[in-house]
Order: C-alpha cells, then structure tokens, then sequence
C-alpha cells in the first residue's frame, strides 16, 4: 500500500488546449487519503444500488443520457479543447458512447439474469442450481488522455449495471469532459455510485490499492505495472493495451477503397488510437498505385486550427507523443525509409507522413508511434504479409483489403489478433455483441461482447437447494464411513463415470 500522507497535495492542475496553449480548466491534484475517503464513500451506497435491481438501474442510466444529450454541445467543446481533436470526432465520442449506454442499459435485465442450469448426472440431480451474478462492490477505471469521454463511459456503463460502484481516473491531461459528465450524474440526484478523482500516477496507484476491480486503458508498460500491483492484493483487473495495427492490403484489392480505409484508420483521431493502423503491407503488383492513392487522400485532408468543422485532423493531444512521432520518422529515414509526403511539425500539429522503403528494423514498424504515420511495405504474397503481420509483440486487430470475403477469411484466420475487419477499419469497436480483446502484449480480458461486457464486472455466486429435505445422496457421503457406504458409493460413482463393463467391476477394497 502507498502511504497517503506522503501523497496529500494542494495545488490544482492546469489543463490547456493542444492547439493553441489557453486554459480549459483546472482540476484538484488531490491526495492519496482523497481516493481512499472516495472509494469508502462509493462502498456506502454501493448496496443499496445493487438492491435497486437491474431495471431501477437502467433508469437511472436513461436519465443520465437524457442529461448527457442535454449538455452535448458543451461536453463536445470541452472534449475538443482538451484534446485537441476534429468538431466531428469529439461529437463522434459521445455518439458511440450513448450507443453503448442505450445498448446495455436496454440489456442489462436479461444479461444479468441468474442462469439455472440442469444437473449432470443422477447423484446430483436432487439439487437446485443456481448462479447469481454479483457486481464487484467498486470497480477502478483508470482512462487514457486519447478517448476521455468514450472509454470512460464504455466500462463505467456496464459497471454501473452490473450494480458496482465506479471511480474514474481519467489521465491528467484531460480530466475536464470526465468529470463534467460526473457532476452531471450527481445533478440528476442519482445515487452515489459514481465519482472522478483526479491526479497524478500516485493517485491511481492507491486506486489499484483500494478497489475490487480495475479496468485499466493506457500503454502496455503501464498496464504491466497495474496487472503487477492488482495481482499483489489479489484483484483482477482487466487491461486494454497498446498496439501496432497491420493492413494486409491483398493484390485483389479495390486500391481506391483500400487506399481510403487505411488513410482513415491510420490518421482519425490523428492516429491516437491503440486500433490505428501503424503497418501496411501491401501486394507488389499494386503496391505504387495504392501509396498514389494513399498520398493523393492524405493531400486532400485539412490540419489547420478552428474549432468549427473546418478541419479533418487535429493536434497531438500531448507533446510528448508528438516528440516520439517525430523520433519515429527520424529513425525510419535514417535507416533507408523515404519520405514520400509529411514528415513536418509546428507545434502539436504534426503533418501526416508517408513513408515507403520501410523495414521492420525501423522503430516504425515496430513500436507503437500513436501518431499520423502511414509507413508502407511491399511485400512478395499473402504469406509474406501474414508472417511480418505477425511479427510483433501486439496482437490487438487488424484489417485485410480484398474483393474475395473468402480469401479474406482465409487471411484472417492466420492473423494474430483479437479482431480482424475486412475492407474496413476498427469497424469491430461499434459491433457491441463481439468482444474486443487484445493477444499478446495487447490485454488481458476483454470489453464488450454482449453479456461478457456486463458480467465481467461480477462475481458468480452458486446457491444450491435441496429438491428434497436430507436426499439420501448426499447423506450417504456424510461421516460416518463404513464397509456398505463406502461399496455404496465406490459403484454408484463407477457407474455413474465408467463405461461398458467397467461400471459392474471393483467394490470397496
């Protein structure tokens, strides 16, 4: 455990625009006894939330997004000053994000229902099964700086539902939209079951310390840091890590189409995304007509500052990352890459960069940049393509380009990735029923799929009950033994267990 008097702070953090350096806000760099007064706190409301049932709580998650739609323009401006990202997507943020909250809250009754399953055999047939699904009483959710609002509402949602209690971490470089969508679930009087706090690493190190569950969002060498100390207490956690996206852009593809999706999965969000694509491997015999494409789509696109629509990509949320793009470009055309576009900076603004004649000795192919690199490779065939796909430590998606959905399958059945879209793009994030979970360095657990999204903020409780008072089953394996009771019950497991006629041999020895 951190000692948290060591951790108590007074100053507040100062959050500012990416693009143009103003202030959007402070928040409290609070202490570590801040958290822990936090988590008591959810823990005092969190079962008579749970006692409310699935349908009451459903409610109070309507009425949330009732406010959330109330207050769209302001929570968009908000999330669009403090991360530095395009009108359109800050408002595609709280879209997905409300989709999610219609879909689970409309569910959630049914996918928390107790499942009754049927006994196995005879020697337990006289007993009533029973799994309940009990939520976690508070779940930690430490949310990254790239998609503040969305992540933070896509697990506190189902956690929420599930009946737990939700204390938000979001990063402190975009603190502001998560705890404005805090106070308004307080301003619709629900109950206390939801809060932000605020702060640096230390602060989310005593989360992991005090909650039951942690959902953490954020670089895989974070998420091994987290996975470290929740296995210390023991908690579980579940972790969506980094990426390094390929598209496997086949020799059958439709180039023009092609060469749209990858420019899109590549720079939304200006590649701040663990799902952007970051590797293309593309077929020799198209391979110059598609980085034409590519090029002639990226030159069409609008980086300028304006907190309109006038803009098709936008800042790097910090700079930091935007010194490590730009370490990335240095790297690959130091060892040979070129420069066929971009490769430019002013300020946060990264220009979107082309590269060709990459390798995977360049750190471009390799390690996750999470910024507006496109880095194209010419590859031999399909095998080619599947093998340096595979060719990495991460295994969060992937997409394949080809007019044959069955060669694609074929492609995508030896891809190692948790999800695989062809002829499009991180479309699997906005496919609620599928899970989306990484391999390899990429996660442990998974978000969404259906159910799984919601249970997994859950214990599974079994609650037996007799059909009958005392069955003579279960008595009969009661002390004491004996000679009879133990031939007894050496042939009735036998044949219940064996086959042929093994059932009729042994007896007790």
């Amino acid at each position: 455990m951190v000692h948290t008097d060591a951790l108590d702070r007074v100053e507040a953090i100062r959050v500012t625009n990416p693009v143009d350096g103003t202030t959007v806000g402070e928040v409290p760099q609070m202490s570590g006894r801040d958290v822990e007064v936090a988590v008591a706190a959810l823990r005092e409301h969190q079962q008579a939330w749970e006692g409310l049932g699935a349908e009451a709580r459903a409610g109070w998650l309507r009425r949330w997004s009732d406010w959330l739609w109330d207050h769209e323009l302001e929570l968009v401006a908000l999330l669009q000053a403090e991360t530095g990202k395009p009108r359109v997507e800050a408002g595609l943020e709280l879209g997905m994000a409300m989709d999610l909250l219609n879909y689970y809250a409309k569910r959630s009754s049914r996918f928390l229902a107790e499942d009754t399953p049927l006994p196995h055999n005879l020697l337990t047939s006289s007993r009533r099964l029973r799994t309940v699904h009990r939520p976690y009483p508070v779940v930690g959710v430490i949310v990254p700086w790239n998609f503040p609002l969305g992540l933070a509402l896509f697990d506190a949602v189902p956690a929420l539902l599930a009946g737990a209690g939700v204390v938000l971490k979001p990063s402190e470089f975009t603190p502001v939209t998560v705890r404005r969508v805090v106070e308004g679930w307080r301003e619709i009087g629900a109950p206390g079951v939801l809060t932000a706090v605020t702060g640096y690493a230390e602060v989310g190190e005593v989360l992991v310390d005090t909650v039951d569950y942690v959902q953490f969002t954020g670089s895989t060498r974070t998420g091994r840091l987290v996975a470290a100390r929740a296995a210390a207490r023991p908690i579980p956690c579940g972790l969506e890590l980094g990426g390094k996206d390929p598209a496997l852009v086949l020799d059958d593809a439709d180039v023009d189409t092609a060469a749209r999706g990858v420019v899109f999965g590549a720079l939304s969000n200006l590649g701040q995304m663990c799902t952007s694509i970051e590797r293309v491997y593309v077929a020799d015999s198209i391979h110059d007509a598609f980085v034409s494409r590519v090029v002639h789509q990226v030159r069409g696109l609008r980086q300028v500052a304006d907190t309109g629509h006038r803009t098709d990509l936008g800042a790097m949320t910090t700079a930091a990352q935007a010194d490590l793009v730009m370490a990335h470009v240095a790297d690959a055309v130091a060892k040979g890459a070129t420069t066929v576009l971009g490769g430019e900076r002013d300020g946060q603004l990264v220009r979107p960069t082309v590269l060709v004649d990459v390798d995977h000795t360049m750190d471009v192919m390799t390690e996750e940049t999470f910024g507006p690199i496109i880095p194209i490779m010419r590859v031999a065939d399909d095998d080619e393509a599947v093998r340096l796909a595979n060719d990495s430590e991460y295994g969060l998606s992937a997409s394949v380009w080809t007019s044959s959905t069955s060669r694609g399958r074929d492609v995508a059945a030896r891809i190692e990735a948790g999800a695989v879209d062809i002829n499009d793009v991180s479309m699997h994030l906005a496919c609620f029923p599928v899970p989306q979970a990484g391999w390899k360095s990429s996660g442990v657990g998974g978000r969404l799929g259906g159910a799984a999204g919601v249970r997994k903020f859950c214990r599974p409780q079994v609650v037996t009950t007799s059909r009958a008072h005392q069955p003579l089953v279960s008595r009969l394996a009661w002390h004491p033994y004996g000679p009879l009771k133990a031939v007894l019950l050496e042939r009735s497991l036998r044949a219940l267990t064996a086959r042929g006629s093994r059932r009729l041999k042994g007896g007790a020895r």
